[in-house]
């Protein structure tokens, strides 16, 4: 992997208890600045990305607008309340359950079967959804 290349934070980092929401933002910042690691080049915008930006009711290229103008996690975090759907805590619970649960017995097991079999360090039994496998694959423990 060439210096310039990075990964982003892990999937499980959160923000005022908002999960994966500095990920996609390190994402985008590291997309601009030309470092992001070609393995996540396709999903920005998509996936996780997406899902949380439907949570919040935020359109994914309007809040990487505010990000590439300069504003910090909390400021995009902020706009994105401002601007979306506000959320009670329980929802925030099933949100993030829902996001660490992705891949785990439910209509996504078989993708996440075949990517764990891409790589000999993400063929383990211990990763059972989509956040253990970003987590393994990126070279973090579990």
């Amino acid at each position: 992997m060439p210096e310039a290349h990075q990964f982003a934070c892990s999937a499980r980092t959160e923000l005022d208890g908002i999960i994966y929401f500095p990920r996609m933002l390190d994402k985008i910042r590291l997309m601009e600045a030309g470092k992001l690691h070609p393995e996540l080049h396709q999903n920005l915008g998509r996936g996780m990305d997406l899902w949380l930006c439907q949570f919040l009711g935020v359109d994914y290229e309007e809040l990487k607008a505010k990000v590439l103008a300069g504003a910090s996690d909390q400021e995009a975090l902020a706009w994105a309340r401002e601007h979306g759907v506000s959320r009670p805590d329980y929802e925030r619970a099933w949100f993030t359950a829902y996001m660490k649960s992705r891949g785990f017995r439910d209509d996504l097991s078989d993708r996440l079967a075949e990517r764990k079999k891409e790589a000999p360090h993400t063929d383990r039994e211990d990763i059972l959804s989509f956040m253990d496998y970003i987590e393994a694959d990126e070279g973090r423990t579990l």
